[in-house]
C-alpha cells in the first residue's frame, strides 16, 4: 500500500469503520458516544452560562443607565440653583445625548388600604420623563399625557402591588424631613393621584421609584423654583463618561459641581458578574476536559483493540503518518460532532430559556429565578457571536489535543510485536 495523500479516502474509510465498530464490537463506540456527549454537554452548558450572565450584565446595565443615566451632577453647596444655563451649555457638548434637571428624595409612600412602602421620589420634567424609552415604553395601566400638574404622580407595578392602588387611586407621601412648629416637627405629607403605572423589569426600581411633575416634587421637597437637586447626563458613548465628566467640572469651577458617572457607581456590582462569569467559564471548562480525557481512554482502547489491524495495514505499506492520521480522525470526529451538537443544543436552549424556565415552575412548584434575588423578572440570554465561536474553538482544540497521545502510540506500534500477541 503506498503513501499516499493526508487524509485520503481509504484513511478516512478505515476511521469510520473503526469509530463504528462491527456487530459484537462496539464496547469502544459506546465509550466515544458518551465522550461526544459529555463535550456536547460541556459545550452546550457553556454557552448557555456565557449568554445568561452576558444578558444579566447587558439588561442591568440598559436598567440602570436607563434610569440614572451616565452622569450625575450634584452641588456641594445643596440644590443647584440657577440650573437652565448649566443645562443648556451641557447639552451642547458634543458627546451628550440629553441633560435632564431632576428633584429626588426619600419618601414614605402610603395608601387608603393601609399599605406602605419607601420610595425615592425623582421629581421629571413631564417631557423629560415621557423622553425616557425605560419608563414611556413600559406604562402597564394609564397614560402619562396625564402627568403634569401638582397632584400626578407615576409609580412601578411592585409598589402598586404593595400599596393595592390602581390607576385614579391616590397616594400620600410622607417627607422625612417635617415642618418645625410651635408644637415640634410635623411631618409634610401630600396626596397625589396614581395616573401611571409603569414596569421596567427589575424589583429595585419597580418596587422603589415614583416619579412627579418637577414642579411638584420642587414643592414638595421644598426646593425653590429656579432650582434642582441633580443634573443627570446621558451620552452618546458610555464608555465616555469620565472624559465628559471632566470636562463638565472645568466648565462650571465656581459652581462647585461634583460629578458621579456610571462606571464609578456600579463598577462593584458589574465587577462581582464578571469574575462570577470568568469563574463559571473555568468551571464549565472542567467538563469539556473531562470529556476530552474520556476520548483519550476510548482512543487508547480502540488501539489496544486494533493492534492486529494496524499491524496488517503497516505490513501492507502503510506508513506511521497514515496510522496516526486515522486515530486523529477518529477523536477528531468524535470532538467535532460533539461541539457541534453542544453549539445546537446550547442555542436552541438560549433561545428557549424563558419557556423553559415556566415548564420548570409548573412542573416543581417552586420559584426557578426569583426576582427578589436577582433583579430581574425574567432570565436574559444574549448570544454573543464570538463567545460562541471561542466554545467552539476551546472545544474542537481540546478534543484534538486529547487524540494527540493514544495517534502517537498507534504510529509508533510494533507490527511484528502486534502480530506475534496476536
Amino acid at each position: 500500500m503506498p503513501e499516499t495523500r493526508p487524509f485520503c479516502a481509504y484513511e478516512r474509510a478505515v476511521a469510520r469503520r473503526y469509530l463504528w465498530g462491527r456487530e459484537g464490537e462496539r464496547f469502544v463506540s459506546v465509550i466515544a458516544g458518551f465522550s461526544l456527549a459529555g463535550i456536547a454537554l460541556g459545550v452546550g452548558t457553556l454557552i448557555v452560562v456565557l449568554s445568561v450572565m452576558g444578558g444579566f450584565r447587558q439588561e442591568l446595565l440598559g436598567r440602570i443607565l436607563g434610569l440614572n443615566g451616565h452622569i450625575g451632577i450634584v452641588s456641594a453647596e445643596g440644590p443647584i440653583t440657577d440650573y437652565a444655563p448649566i443645562v443648556s451649555r451641557i447639552r451642547n457638548l458634543p458627546d451628550v445625548a440629553a441633560a435632564v434637571p431632576v428633584v429626588e428624595g426619600q419618601a414614605l409612600v402610603t395608601s387608603d388600604g393601609g399599605g406602605s412602602a419607601g420610595a425615592l421620589v425623582r421629581g421629571f420634567a413631564p417631557e423629560d420623563l415621557r423622553a425616557r424609552d425605560l419608563i414611556a415604553g413600559n406604562i402597564r395601566a394609564g397614560d402619562l399625557a396625564r402627568f403634569q400638574g401638582e397632584d400626578a404622580i407615576a409609580i412601578g407595578t411592585v409598589l402598586a402591588e404593595r400599596l393595592s392602588v390602581k390607576v385614579g387611586d391616590e397616594v400620600t407621601l410622607i417627607s422625612p424631613q417635617g415642618r418645625v412648629t410651635v408644637f415640634g416637627t410635623v411631618p409634610r405629607l401630600r396626596a397625589y393621584k396614581v395616573v401611571a403605572i409603569f414596569e421596567v423589569g427589575l424589583q429595585d426600581y419597580d418596587g422603589g421609584f415614583a416619579f412627579l411633575p418637577l414642579p411638584a416634587a420642587q414643592l414638595f421637597f421644598q426646593v425653590p423654583p429656579a432650582a434642582v437637586t441633580l443634573i443627570e447626563v446621558a451620552l452618546r458613548d458610555p464608555g465616555a463618561s469620565h472624559g465628559v465628566a471632566y470636562e463638565i467640572r472645568q466648565m462650571f469651577p465656581e459652581r462647585r459641581l461634583r460629578t458621579t458617572d456610571w462606571q464609578d457607581a456600579n463598577s462593584p456590582f458589574f465587577d462581582i458578574v464578571q469574575v462570577q462569569r470568568n469563574v463559571m467559564f473555568l468551571i464549565l471548562t472542567l467538563i469539556i476536559l473531562v470529556a476530552a480525557f474520556n476520548i483519550v481512554s476510548s482512543l487508547t482502547m480502540l488501539v489496544k483493540d486494533k493492534g492486529r489491524d494496524i499491524a496488517i495495514l503497516r505490513t501492507m505499506g502503510a506508513g506511521r503518518g497514515a496510522i496516526l492520521r486515522i486515530f486523529l480522525l477518529c477523536g477528531a470526529v468524535v470532538g467535532a460532532v460533539g461541539t457541534l451538537a453542544g453549539v445546537g443544543l446550547g442555542l436552541l436552549f438560549c433561545r428557549h430559556i424563558e419557556a423553559i424556565r415556566q415548564a420548570l415552575m409548573r412542573l416543581t412548584g417552586t420559584t426557578v429565578f426569583d426576582p427578589e434575588i436577582y433583579f430581574l423578572t425574567r432570565i436574559p440570554a444574549v448570544v454573543d457571536p464570538v463567545e460562541v465561536a471561542q466554545v467552539v474553538g476551546l472545544g474542537l482544540a481540546l478534543a484534538l489535543l486529547a487524540t494527540l497521545w493514544p495517534s502517537w502510540k498507534a504510529a509508533r506500534l510494533d507490527s511484528v510485536e502486534a502480530l506475534r500477541n496476536e
